[in-house]
């Protein structure tokens, strides 16, 4: 059900022409935005970035890994999914992995910018999008499951979102989120990347059981590099402010081929049952409660 983001009424429809209030949303680039005055950027990223990250992302070992693991968690957890929608998609890599992983799902692609949303239709091209603000999601009751990718961090009301999150959820259905994790690993990748938190031990889980959500499901990740990663960063905050912020993503071969090697062994460690209690990054599984009264 959609749920008008001016009046609040919900209603099935094909379109976005809300019955009560006659709200219709404009449509940018073919795709309804829902948020227009925020379409084209301002706080919590860079749109200039997407170009960069869709030339970097399925080469580097990190964004590989990262969706590895996200698709073992949601066949895990979540193997009947139909409905599925992605706050945040970005160019779309993450919901290109989850297509794939189920040819079959419903998928809805979202992101505050809108420049990075042709790069998303252009590698998923079944999936529906739109332009939306996280902070005030415009379906009620909708999905099986949302996913958001390192999307929390940059924003200051992330709790509101995940209030958002619980309403447009199906009773039963999950939400999984990746966040980067440790303030003491904050560098200027971080001040690029415009984030304003990296997640204490414990916050996000605090904060998604706050809203309602029950938790099934916690593991850090990027573990086993770790000391790698907190080298790199402590050696940034060195470097002029003018060096390349991309430089962890643009790794020479061998590197890159043996990072991925060590995340595809933490990758079998945490199907094996083991629970990283750090890392440079967390995955978080929770679902919604099926009222019973």
């Amino acid at each position: 059900m959609k749920r008008c983001p001016k009046c609040s009424a919900g209603y099935e429809a094909m379109n976005w022409d809300c019955p009560v209030c006659g709200f219709a949303p404009p449509v940018l680039g073919g795709i309804p935005a829902i948020a227009p005055e925020l379409a084209q950027g301002g706080a919590g990223f860079h749109p200039d970035a997407f170009a960069a990250l869709a030339a970097l992302e399925a080469g580097n070992f990190w964004f590989r890994a990262r969706n590895r693991l996200i698709v073992w968690a949601l066949r895990r957890h979540f193997p009947q999914m139909q409905r599925y929608l992605e706050i945040g998609c970005g160019t779309g890599f993450v919901l290109a992995g989850v297509a794939n992983a189920y040819p079959k799902v419903k998928l809805t692609g979202s992101e505050v910018f809108s420049a990075g949303l042709p790069y998303a239709a252009r590698r998923v091209e079944k999936a529906e999008f739109i332009q939306m603000d996280a902070r005030h999601i415009p379906y009620m009751e909708e999905f099986d499951v949302i996913g958001a990718f390192d999307v929390l961090e940059h924003i200051e009301e992330d709790q509101a979102v995940l209030v958002e999150m619980l309403r447009a959820l199906r009773p039963g259905g999950g939400i999984i989120i990746t966040v980067p994790q440790h303030p003491w690993l904050w560098s200027r990748q971080d001040d690029y990347a415009c984030h304003v938190r990296r997640y204490r031990l414990g916050e996000l889980r605090d904060k998604v059981r706050r809203v309602g959500f029950h938790v099934e499901f916690e593991t850090s990740f990027v573990s086993l590099l770790l000391p790698i990663m907190l080298a790199s960063r402590l050696a940034q905050r060195n470097e002029a402010a003018h060096s390349d912020p991309l430089v962890e993503l643009r790794l020479p071969k061998l590197i890159n081929c043996t990072f991925g090697a060590v995340m595809g062994l933490e990758r079998l460690l945490i199907r094996l049952g083991l629970r990283f209690p750090a890392g440079g990054s967390l995955l978080l599984l929770a679902r919604k409660p099926i009222d019973r009264s």
